[in-house]
């Protein structure tokens, strides 16, 4: 990974996703001597997605990054997400909201599959009214070869967001990212697009 190739394939990210949305760097396999080529690289917002690897990041790069957890959210774990994240992008039980301090995305299941974290569209209304500061709502479809396959989970997700008066959408990564942005996403998670892989 190097850090020219990296800022230059960010900045174009950037350009087409536009500046109404977040590219939130996706650093679960980036080891923490690479996280050094991401911050010389200029990227701004990264996601962590276990509570134990993003400790021991901050630890080592602070205040070069803003920082969000995008990995299932135990309770247990939810004093160190507070302690470093500006958001959380997975809150999806009342165990974690009742020891989260921060802001939150609620992660909602709308692919019906058991394997994947989040809450019923219809149990959303009674979680957020457990927390007082959740900012939108964030998803992950189902994992398709085609990209488009991803639209109706995105527009279903903007739908609820409207319906419950939030702003903030979490949706779309390296291979359906654009049609997230088509679809309203305020945050994009990306990995493999931003380093090449």
């Amino acid at each position: 990974m190097s850090p020219e190739a990296i800022r230059a394939r960010y900045e174009q990210l950037q350009a087409e996703v536009g500046p109404g949305v977040t590219i939130v760097a996706a650093t679960k396999y980036v080891t923490l001597e690479d996280m050094a080529v991401l911050a010389e690289a200029g990227v701004e917002v990264v996601g962590e997605n276990r509570a134990q690897d993003l400790a021991d990041k901050h630890a080592t790069y602070g205040s070069a990054f803003r920082w969000h957890f995008i990995g299932h959210l135990q309770s247990r774990k939810a004093k160190v997400v507070n302690g470093i994240c500006e958001l959380v992008h997975s809150l999806d039980s009342e165990s974690a909201a009742q020891r989260l301090e921060i802001p939150a995305l609620v992660e909602v299941n709308l692919s019906g599959e058991r394997t994947k974290s989040g809450v019923e569209p219809d149990e959303l209304e009674s979680l957020l009214g457990l927390y007082d500061d959740v900012r939108g709502l964030m998803t992950m479809p189902s994992l398709a070869e085609d990209p488009e396959a991803s639209r109706p989970y995105f527009r279903r997700l903007r739908e609820l967001a409207e319906a419950h008066g939030l702003r903030e959408l979490s949706m779309g990564t390296s291979q359906d990212y654009r049609v997230a942005v088509e679809e309203g996403a305020t945050y994009v998670r990306l990995g493999s697009v931003l380093w090449g892989a």
